[in-house]
């Protein structure tokens, strides 16, 4: 007998009243005239801003473009390092490197996956200017270590958030810590839009005012360009889209937990290591449920769970120094063994939030039945 077929992501079952109210707002666009830099846009920025703890939010035309901005609006430019974790999607990297800086990659703590402070403080240097720290799959990282090292040796706390809409560390919304944060809403995250899309957040009047510059063409009003800036513009349609489910994120983000509490309590297979449980539920979103396939097994895991129906992918198996796109960079001179070890071995499980109970028995009894070779 075939078995259900699980997939990492079901945008098809979204629920139907969703689908009509995007349906709805598309056609207040279309109707209204104006689909560049509009009234949708200004209601999701002041959205966006509200649930993130921020002053305010500039969207743009997605999480790449938001880390981008966000360093050119700080001055951060050729010739400055910005730390961060080669455990990421290559965005992060490739943001630091096309506004000409120099990436340097620091280890991560085994236990969480994100950045581990310690390996940051031996990466720093004179030319050092921002640590940029990934909340990786949906987990808040050690923001207080991090904020404690970057005062003590005067340079910026950036957050990549585009994992982890929601989270929140010691009470606080991730994006709101740091001296900006950057969002992706493609369409897999947890608030993702139908297409590209992003945003900025900050408490910073005055990055605000330069990333609003920067995304279009460097304006500070029509065809009036004081800085070298960008065609980065959030459109009315995505706006639009993304106030609708805006309204879904919080219930998403209960069965997300449920989904994850389910897992740690139910997949039991010594042939697999799970990353640590947050103390702090409201820390972790979880964009991503992330084992480890201890023992060179993973092939022959992701094989196996397949053949159960269980669709399974990685991230992310190459880190971004082995990346051929890579230009200048430099590493923790430890190295960065936890990473590595960890990208050679994790894979991650699907937990959208439209997964049934049943579906999810059927991934926890996948897990428990992989019998090593």
């Amino acid at each position: 007998m075939t078995p259900t077929q699980i997939p990492f992501n079901d945008f098809q079952r979204e629920p139907e009243a969703l689908i009509q109210a995007q349906l709805q707002a598309t056609e207040a666009v279309l109707r209204s005239g104006w689909w560049v830099l509009g009234k949708q846009v200004e209601a999701f920025e002041q959205a966006w801003a509200e649930h993130s703890g921020t002053a305010a939010a500039v969207g743009v035309a997605n999480g790449l473009d938001a880390i981008e901005i966000g360093l050119r609006a700080l001055g951060i430019g050729a010739g400055d390092e910005v730390i961060t974790t080669g455990l990421t999607a290559f965005a992060t990297t490739l943001a630091i490197q096309r506004c000409g800086a120099i990436p340097v990659f620091a280890d991560i703590d085994p236990a969480t996956a994100c950045l581990d402070p310690t390996s940051v403080e031996r990466c720093i240097s004179p030319l050092t200017k921002a640590v940029l720290v990934v909340h990786l799959y949906g987990r808040a990282a050690d923001l207080a270590g991090l904020s404690a090292l970057c005062s003590s040796h005067g340079l910026a706390l950036l957050e990549d958030c585009a994992q982890a809409h929601g989270a929140q560390y010691q009470a606080r919304p991730v994006g709101s810590i740091g001296a900006f944060g950057a969002w992706s809403f493609y369409p897999t995250k947890n608030l993702g839009a139908i297409g590209d899309a992003g945003a900025i957040t900050s408490n910073d009047p005055a990055l605000i005012a330069a990333a609003r510059q920067l995304r279009n063409y460097g304006q500070s009003d029509r065809y009036h360009h004081e800085r070298t800036g960008l065609n980065s513009r959030l459109d009315e349609l995505q706006a639009a889209i993304l106030l609708q489910r805006l309204t879904y994120l919080q219930s998403w983000t209960d069965r997300r937990r449920a989904i994850a509490e389910r897992y740690w309590a139910e997949i039991n297979n010594p042939q697999f290591e799970a990353l640590a449980k947050p103390s702090e539920p409201q820390s972790h979103v979880h964009h991503l449920f992330v084992l480890r396939a201890l023992g060179n097994q993973r092939k022959t895991v992701q094989e196996h769970l397949a053949a159960k129906g269980i669709n399974s992918l990685i991230h992310y198996p190459l880190l971004s120094h082995h990346q051929q796109a890579i230009a200048e960079h430099r590493l923790d001179p430890a190295g960065l063994p936890a990473a590595i070890s960890h990208s050679e071995a994790c894979f991650s499980l699907p937990i959208h939030p439209f997964l049934s109970d049943a579906d999810v028995h059927q991934v926890v009894n996948a897990c428990n039945s992989y019998v090593s070779n």
